[in-house]
């Protein structure tokens, strides 16, 4: 069969508004169900793996998954049907809120490698006054990616005797800066797209929180998600059992406690520590070599916590790291906007994006709005309040590949002082970082590192 003719399960949002789920076949004999039926049948029969497929080739993965994985509730059956999903047309907002899941592998469209401005803005009020708020920020990011570039070519101006492959990176390099400034200007209801590289079980797990999230989009997409799993996999995704007290106790949380906000979360610090370092042999802490992690078992030893106020743009990076524990912070204008965006561009642009934020601002009070909804229309540059709690082999990882010079700068700054604090407590004791010593440089091969067809 050619990839042409595989068909895949496609479902548009159920709020009609917009955006898609599409489950992939992959065109396998042997689809996820028939996968997860096969790894069962071996934790309980010992006859090999030629047995099992003989058992599947003459009963098939349906009526197995329907009486054992959802009938009896054998959900580590689930762990071994693998699913990709596609999510497509969605706010920002929609792509971390599934993101926000520590076994979630997958891939978002990237802020600073596509110009993003011919993406929709989702608009859930879609009256005049919010579409012109909209309209300005779009305006904004268009006509000012050319003069920031031009910018910045002169704050940063080429090598003269470079050659067309010098040349090629040298532009992508000063686009990728551009597009890291221009970020900040652009509204968390921008629509992305996302892969979500999941299993049976853990797809199941976590629609049960997205279903009682308190934005409306994000529960539609759950929704639509259920359906397509439906249709693509019906042994394993219908007649769930539901629990009502189990529900009632996801959608307390959900609309109560989920998202975190502290207004009074202004400057970093340290909240507490449980390390043990002198658990920890002290020639591990000194002579691990550079581009190597810990092993797994220092992750006994104790975690750090750790607060902060950051850009909404550079927490979508800092969570991608699913070994911390991270809080989903409610986006909101009481911290403030990041500095960093506004001194990066040239006098004139700067002129205008202090209008366009104080516009912003004044307006946004006024239509009503609750919080959560608001977020929509704020831009990714303006601080959250960030709450982190992670063990050392994982806050070294992060301090040492985020406190580089490839790393937008202001997720750079915050993963510095993770390092100096760890070194503060730690230093005496052996532990040495493998830190970039010329972390504010500006590198011609940012512009390697993007992703391109052939």
């Amino acid at each position: 069969m050619y990839i042409s003719e595989l068909e895949h399960v496609t479902i548009p949002k159920i709020d009609n508004k917009g955006g898609s789920v599409v489950i992939l076949n992959t065109g396998s004999v042997i689809d996820p169900e028939a996968q997860a039926m096969l790894a069962a049948l071996h934790s309980r029969h010992p006859g090999g793996i030629k047995a099992h497929l003989e058992q599947l080739g003459k009963r098939g993965a349906k009526k197995f998954m329907e009486e054992t994985y959802v009938g009896y509730g054998h959900k580590s059956v689930g762990d071994n049907g693998s699913i990709t999903i596609f999510i497509e047309g969605v706010s920002m907002l929609v792509a971390k809120a599934i993101q926000d899941w520590p076994l979630y592998n997958g891939q978002e469209v990237s802020t600073r490698y596509v110009d993003w401005g011919e993406q929709i803005f989702i608009n859930p009020m879609s009256d005049a006054g919010s579409r012109n708020v909209l309209d300005n920020m779009r305006s904004f990011y268009v006509e000012g990616l050319p003069a920031l570039c031009a910018n910045l070519e002169e704050r940063f101006p080429r090598k003269k005797n470079g050659d067309a492959l010098y040349v090629r990176k040298y532009q992508k390099a000063i686009r990728a800066r551009a597009f890291d400034i221009l970020r900040g200007f652009l509204p968390a209801g921008a629509s992305t797209n996302l892969a979500w590289h999941t299993n049976i079980r853990q797809a199941t797990d976590k629609l049960e929180w997205l279903r009682h999230h308190p934005l409306a989009e994000v529960r539609a997409t759950a929704s639509t998600i259920h359906i397509a799993l439906r249709e693509a996999f019906p042994s394993s995704f219908v007649n769930e059992k539901v629990y009502v007290k189990s529900e009632t106790c996801r959608r307390n949380y959900m609309l109560h406690d989920y998202l975190y906000h502290n207004p009074s979360t202004t400057t970093f610090q340290m909240r507490r520590t449980t390390v043990d370092i002198l658990a920890i042999p002290r020639n591990l802490l000194e002579d691990r070599p550079i581009k190597t992690e810990f092993p797994e078992k220092l992750r006994h030893y104790g975690t750090m916590t750790f607060e902060f106020p950051l850009d909404f743009g550079s927490y979508r990076d800092l969570q991608r790291h699913r070994s911390a524990i991270q809080e989903m912070p409610l986006l909101t204008t009481e911290i403030g906007f990041e500095d960093w965006y506004l001194s990066e561009l040239p006098e004139d642009l700067r002129e205008k994006a202090e209008k366009l934020l104080f516009s912003l601002e004044k307006r946004l009070g006024s239509w009503g709005l609750t919080r959560e909804m608001q977020q929509y229309y704020i831009p990714m540059g303006y601080l959250c309040s960030n709450c982190i709690t992670a063990d050392l082999p994982s806050l070294v990882y992060i301090a040492e590949l985020r406190a580089t010079r490839f790393v937008h700068p202001t997720l750079r700054k915050v993963a510095g002082m993770f390092a100096d604090t760890m070194l503060d407590h730690f230093g005496e004791y052996g532990l040495v970082l493998h830190l970039d010593n010329e972390p504010d440089r500006f590198d011609v091969r940012r512009g390697e590192h993007d992703i391109v067809l052939g």
